[in-house]
């Protein structure tokens, strides 16, 4: 009787052993079937057509000197600034500038900020304001601030002056640029004529 009891406690452990052995395969059966169904969920909800063109092109330096060319072949002659100012419009330039005021003064008499003053800076001696403390990049630029000299320091600060203080990347604008200049123009008791004498 003890004999058939051992045995039968034998064959009861290795049942349970089967028995756990099932369930963890079952556990890992049952992840693997829910991680599948998930991932067919997903496709169906989050589902993303196939690009017919897949990735992006990266031009090699000899197509980027071509499109450049191209560009600058299929790009409008700006006009000289006389003739842009000729039509311009300064009361478009006064609304243009006004994210200008955080920096600059346009006021008659008005003290530098974290720019110049700029009534009266056409005509003006470059880096002579007042109050205001200039970079060698813009006081070794010399003479007077002329149409031209403003309508290029405008197009890009930093390639006209080299060094220069001005945080303001430029405008690319000619019309843009020419309002700016006239209203610019306005800011004088005396303006400077549009044509040279």
């Amino acid at each position: 009787m003890g004999h058939g009891k051992a045995q039968g406690e034998q064959k009861r452990g290795e049942y349970l052993d089967t028995f756990e052995l099932n369930k963890f395969a079952g556990a890992i059966l049952a992840s693997l079937l829910l991680a599948m169904v998930l991932h067919l969920t997903s496709d169906a909800i989050f589902y993303y057509p196939k690009p017919a063109k897949p990735g992006y092109v990266i031009p090699v330096p000899s197509e980027m000197a071509a499109a450049e060319t191209k560009k600058e072949e299929t790009a409008p002659a700006v006009l000289p600034i006389e003739q842009r100012l000729a039509t311009a419009d300064e009361k478009k330039g006064e609304a243009d500038v006004k994210p200008c005021q955080t920096c600059h003064n346009f006021e008659k008499g008005g003290v530098a900020k974290m720019g110049p003053p700029l009534y009266g800076v056409v005509g003006r001696a470059k880096g002579s304001a007042a109050g205001f403390e200039y970079s060698e990049a813009i006081k070794s630029k010399g003479k007077a601030w002329t149409y031209a000299d403003l309508d290029l320091f405008l197009t890009n600060p930093k390639a006209y002056a080299e060094g220069t203080k001005m945080s303001f990347a430029g405008e690319s604008d000619p019309w843009k640029r020419a309002d700016i200049i006239a209203y610019l123009r306005s800011l004088s008791d005396n303006p400077e004529p549009l044509t040279p004498n």
